[in-house]
């Protein structure tokens, strides 16, 4: 029976491995349109995917069947699967992670997924980060303890040198080195026998003596689920990886598992500023013993030399992850035919090299931005305490871009409002900001498995917007799951279009006499990002109207100039100029690499010339040679050429980039943000209006063309763009309300079959629905309100009712009008208020959804003279019903570990909350368009 099974699931394997390489093979080719449409065909990678908690792995074959199927109805492609802590009261359900049972259901899921036409990730472990209880002591995250010890002339150390920390006094004892005067260093670690004992007198003067004992950090996995509970894994050894991935290994044998990624959460391991194979390591890649050099590492003083000896620390960490985590956990997960998706923020390494070094580079948002759209919710006691910059989704992004991967991923929404009150009218503005960035394969932060059994709400996860079949706004998440799919589509389409390379002068983030470890964290961005000229020239490019990429060292050394076109490996890419911004430490390697690719025809701008050499190592002889090639740039900046390009060197960049006949967009000058795609020789502008003011006029495009096409990423609709001459340039006519979005096809020939885009102008008097209202509740709760008349628009909350507060679900205003005759071109249904979004009918048939600000939806189509029916189907949020449990103390969360927290991270409590407003407002308009 087992080898029939087993037979019987590797051709299901086998069959969803086809199919991943035959939607490879479709996004590589850049996505073929679909027959008569400007759309790009759909594959499951371009539907938005959701992160899918596990709580204590109790899932069941019957539950996942109905899950997935009501997941890919409303829209997703694909499940991210996210094994964490469990609910009280299943314990008896709980499958230990990689038990057989836990495999079992784990072959079915990805069957079931595969039979829907969606895919499934899987985090390679339970809860975050990485850790379990194969992780010993011996692999576990590791931090350096230090002791200090004085000595005068002629002294010997009576005391055992034992580790200073309580918690660990047996940690074993890796280097001893004493400090005496006019700099003299002797090593004595081989004098301490195994009592902690130092056979050694001091010679003349006085002695410092600084002992490293190799300490663990003790932390363990956080959210663990059943069978993962253990130790951080040490992410700096290469052993000890291998060790960790030996019971999945074990677990999943041969067999392909059909899983299309395996997935590390961001970097979260704190203390960890060690590993046991650093001193070796060090001297290999730095070339001098580190050992000698302990009192700097440990030191709090700041001096130009302990900033290199620290720098030289940072770097050889950085590299010992990106070499002995990142890069063979890529390896392991190419031998399991899946690839590897990894999220590098918060982690001591060079950012950009990691997002590389996978198959599929990962951001996250985090919190709730501020943008001044008119009507957008944002209550500051709903949000946590942080300003999220978009900037910093770039360095996944440019990742992908320089080195042509197709993907760049992101973890979207986490904690964007307090609990259960997210509207989605919220998070598009947010997912914009996403997609603006780069990133073109967004994961919902995310859905909780909650079995049919489970009460209401059903389990949830903290720090989620539930995107969940219990949110009173399930039925209408397809019109954001349809936008972020039409998006998706021309972003995963073809190839990105930016002109720009910006360096990143990571050394000069190393080069730091404070700290130990640089933990480049989202949270921290105001000390290591926003204080940089890197940084304020990225501002100021994006200000102008620039397409850019940021540019690591190793990356831009992979880098080459054929024919004019600027290559990484076999990939082509769009870069007409490479910036380097204000630098102070740059590799010698680096600034030779500019000299070779300026020689090949790269064009080199430099804000000012490079200062000095990082690190310590073999210095003297690096900075001469450092010293002598940047006196050679400053003889032949600014020439005519270096061989077949240039380097520039000029503090006004904008100038220099004009004078190179590289010009900004004059998009960004009229309010709108945008990214440009090409595929073939046909152009693609994703654009977005974050301002809180319309923009409606003829605007310049920099992508050449014979035919301008817009697309509508809410309603699919799509038409000709109006155009005309200006200065010998295209302008083409553009429309975008605050809040709203286009797409923008710029096409070498004419598409016949495409009629003309409805632009909305020669504005006729409003019509205002007025008479009696039906409001009739459908599904919900606690209880099914009555219906009632209205004689006027407001929301369900403000009538005086305690059950309609309490309430969360779904109501439909109704009313019948009277439509003169139908003269306009076009017809725009307009909400004044709207809590939260609405699906709408007109004489019974489907108008459209109103999710996002403004509360606009053409309907001409569904309009008739004389009598007219519309039904307004509004759904509230979940934080009613959820109010209406906590004060009248109904247990809705039970869970193991953090149980559930509010958006500071304090026990969750609802009843003091007001009722939040429900249903429509104002007025209901019908405005006409000639």
């Amino acid at each position: 029976m087992q080898g029939k099974g087993r037979n019987k699931k590797n051709k299901m394997l086998t069959k969803f491995q086809n199919i991943v390489i035959i939607i490879s093979l479709i996004i590589i080719s850049g996505c073929q349109r679909k027959p008569d449409t400007l759309w790009p065909e759909v594959t499951k990678e371009m539907k938005p995917w959701t992160r899918w908690w596990w709580m204590g792995n109790a899932v069941d074959s019957t539950n996942i069947q109905a899950l997935l199927q009501e997941y890919q109805q409303i829209g997703f492609g694909g499940v991210e699967i996210a094994p964490i802590y469990g609910a009280k009261g299943y314990e008896d359900y709980y499958l230990d992670h990689l038990s057989p049972e836990w495999m079992a259901i784990l072959h079915y899921t990805v069957k079931e997924a595969d039979s829907l036409g969606m895919g499934v990730d899987l985090t390679n472990g339970t809860g975050w980060p990485f850790g379990g209880p194969q992780v010993d002591e011996a692999y576990a995250a590791t931090k350096f303890i230090v002791g200090k010890y004085k000595l005068g002339a002629k002294q010997q150390l009576k005391e055992p040198i034992r580790s200073t920390d309580p918690k660990q006094p047996d940690a074993p004892l890796i280097s001893l080195t004493a400090y005496g005067r006019d700099h003299k260093t002797i090593l004595l670690t081989d004098k301490v026998n195994s009592d902690g004992l130092l056979t050694w007198t001091a010679p003349d003067g006085d002695w410092e003596l600084y002992a490293l004992f190799l300490g663990k950090t003790k932390q363990k996995v956080k959210r663990a689920a059943p069978g993962g509970e253990g130790f951080t894994l040490d992410h700096f050894s290469k052993e000890a990886l291998r060790q960790y991935l030996q019971p999945y290994q074990k677990a999943f044998g041969q067999q392909k598992l059909g899983v299309r990624a395996f997935y590390n959460d961001s970097y979260e391991v704190y203390g960890a500023d060690w590993t046991e194979q650093l001193f070796a390591t060090f001297e290999q890649k730095r070339g001098y013993d580190l050992r000698y050099y302990v009192r700097e590492l440990v030191s709090k003083d700041s001096t130009e030399q302990i900033a290199r000896i620290k720098s030289d620390y940072r770097q050889t960490m950085a590299e010992m992850l990106l070499e002995n985590f990142t890069k063979p956990w890529t390896d392991w997960a190419h031998d399991h035919q899946a690839i590897t998706k990894n999220q590098a923020h918060g982690s001591p390494g060079n950012l950009l090299d990691l997002y590389a070094a996978v198959d599929i580079p990962e951001a996250e948002t985090f919190g709730s931005s501020y943008f001044p759209i008119p009507g957008l919710r944002r209550d500051s006691g709903d949000i946590r305490n942080v300003d999220p910059d978009p900037m910093m989704l770039k360095f996944a992004s440019s990742a992908a871009h320089v080195t042509g991967k197709k993907l760049a991923s992101s973890e979207t929404f986490t904690w964007l409002t307090e609990h259960f009150k997210t509207s989605w009218a919220q998070c598009k503005p947010e997912v914009d900001q996403v997609f603006l960035a780069g990133i073109n394969h967004v994961f919902y932060h995310g859905t909780t498995y909650s079995p049919k059994e489970a009460k209401w709400p059903g389990w949830l996860f903290y720090a989620s917007v539930n995107f969940v079949p219990s949110n009173s706004l399930w039925s209408h998440l397809s019109g954001l799951n349809q936008y972020v799919t039409r998006v998706q589509s021309v972003l995963q389409s073809g190839e990105p279009d930016n002109e720009l390379l910006l360096y990143w002068p990571i050394d000069d983030i190393w080069h730091e006499s404070k700290g130990d470890l640089k933990a480049l964290k989202v949270h921290d961005i105001d000390e290591w990002l926003h204080p940089t000229d890197f940084y304020q020239q990225a501002l100021q490019l994006q200000n102008e109207g620039y397409a850019f990429d940021f540019v690591s060292d190793d990356l831009l050394l992979r880098m080459q100039i054929k024919e004019g076109k600027w290559e990484s490996g076999k990939h082509s890419l769009s870069y007409k100029t490479l910036i380097i911004p204000q630098t102070d430490k740059m590799p010698i390697q680096t600034l030779e690499k500019i000299i070779q690719l300026a020689k090949e025809g790269a064009t080199v701008i430099f804000h000012s010339l490079p200062k000095d050499v990082p690190g310590a190592h073999n210095l003297e002889s690096r900075r001469k040679d450092f010293q002598q090639r940047i006196a050679d740039l400053r003889k032949i900046s600014g020439q005519q050429g270096i061989g077949k390009g240039k380097i520039l060197v000029q503090e006004d960049l904008l100038s220099t980039l004009k004078k190179e006949q590289l010009y900004g967009e004059a998009i960004a000058k009229a309010g709108l943000k945008f990214i440009r795609r090409t595929v073939g020789s046909t152009s693609y502008y994703y654009l977005v209006n974050l301002s809180d003011k319309a923009v409606d006029e003829y605007i310049p495009l920099n992508a050449p063309g014979k035919a301008w096409y817009v697309l509508d990423p809410l309603s699919g609709r799509t038409g000709k763009a109006l155009t005309k001459v200006e200065k010998e340039q295209t302008a083409v006519k553009l429309q975008l309300a605050a809040g709203e979005s286009r797409i923008l096809m710029v096409a070498n020939k004419e598409r016949k079959k495409e009629g003309d885009w409805v632009y909305l102008e020669n504005q006729d008097e409003e019509i205002v629905l007025k008479g009696k209202w039906q409001l009739t509740f459908q599904e919900g709760g606690p209880v099914l309100p009555q219906a009632r008349v209205i004689d006027k628009l407001v929301p369900w909350t403000t009538l005086n009712d305690s059950i309609l507060n309490d309430f969360s679900g779904k109501a439909t205003y109704k009313l019948t009008f009277e439509m003169p005759a139908l003269a306009a071109k076009e017809y725009v249904l307009k909400l004044d208020t709207l809590y939260e979004s609405a699906r709408i009918k007109i004489n019974g048939k489907e108008a459209g959804l109103i999710w996002s600000l403004p509360y606009l939806l053409s309907v001409g189509d569904f309009l008739q003279e004389g009598e007219n029916t519309v039904e307004i189907e509004v759904a509230n949020l979940m934080a009613n019903r959820i109010r209406y449990m906590d004060r009248n103390h109904l247990e809705w969360r039970a869970y193991h570990e953090i149980n559930f927290v509010n958006i500071d991270y304090e026990p969750f409590d609802a009843a003091k909350w007001k009722p939040a407003p429900s249903g429509l407002g104002g007025e209901v308009r019908l405005v006409p368009y000639h």
